[in-house]
């Protein structure tokens, strides 16, 4: 990507208007230099969102070698890659609590099902799928963004490493065809294309607005069953009341 033509403004779509972006819900295809060259814009701070032209992108798919491993501390590691691009990045990984870690439903201590820290006396290695990974091995990250410091970084969410030169010439053919069919140009709605968005977005509030308009009737119904059956017992308590104390005069 161009950072002198990325300094050009592009009109931001309102946020209702990301679902229909291409790059929304997509792993965007990027080097750490374009990860480094998205913009944060006025009014979306704090969402980790950030932007390519008027691409709104939260998701990342990475391929680099790995260049340094780092144990920052009990909650933190770092990898980071350099895809030759011109920058290094950054990729963190979230490592769980002890007693998390240990609960019946987790396959690993990180937040990544297949990646695990193993960390012991004289001994810290990082395992994707079961075996260690080491300076120089590429792998295949999809993160999210964060920044740290006014630095930009990854959170690590799935991983895999790359096998063979076959598979990383893939991912860099993949890489050159998104930014050209996606994020070369800036994005664009039609007219109609936002006035469906809002008529479905006005639908689904409607329907919201049954949903809970019934849901409501349910419960009062329910309460109603409750209430009844509540003065039910209680007349049915009254009059065993009554019959005791007729029975304590006899």
């Amino acid at each position: 990507m161009n950072r002198a033509r990325d300094t050009v403004k592009h009109h931001i779509y309102p946020a209702r208007y990301f679902t229909a972006s291409p790059t929304w819900f997509t792993w965007n295809k990027l080097t750490a230099t374009d990860i480094h060259a998205l913009r944060a814009e006025r009014g979306f701070e704090g969402q980790d969102v950030y932007f390519h032209l008027n691409h709104p992108i939260r998701f990342i798919r990475l391929v680099a070698p790995i260049v340094a491993i780092d144990d920052i501390n009990a909650k933190y590691t770092i990898l980071t890659l350099d895809d030759g691009s011109g920058a290094t990045i950054e990729v963190k990984i979230v490592r769980l609590a002890a007693a998390v870690a240990q609960g019946p439903t987790r396959r690993s201590n990180t937040e990544v099902d297949n990646t695990t820290i193993r960390s012991t006396l004289g001994t810290f290695e990082v395992l994707i799928d079961g075996a260690p990974v080491d300076i120089g091995m590429v792998i295949k990250a999809k993160c999210t963004i964060s920044t740290f410091r006014q630095v930009r970084q990854l959170e690590l969410q799935r991983v895999s490493v790359v096998r063979d030169t076959n598979e990383e010439a893939r991912a860099w053919a993949e890489l050159a065809e998104f930014k050209e069919r996606v994020l070369a140009k800036p994005w664009s709605l039609t007219e109609q294309e936002m006035n469906e968005i809002d008529e479905s977005m006005r639908a689904e509030r409607s329907k919201g607005r049954e949903r809970e308009r019934k849901r409501k009737e349910v419960d009062a119904k329910k309460e109603e069953k409750r209430r009844r059956h509540d003065e039910k017992a209680e007349r049915r308590r009254r009059r065993e009341e009554v019959d005791m104390a007729v029975g304590a005069l006899l």
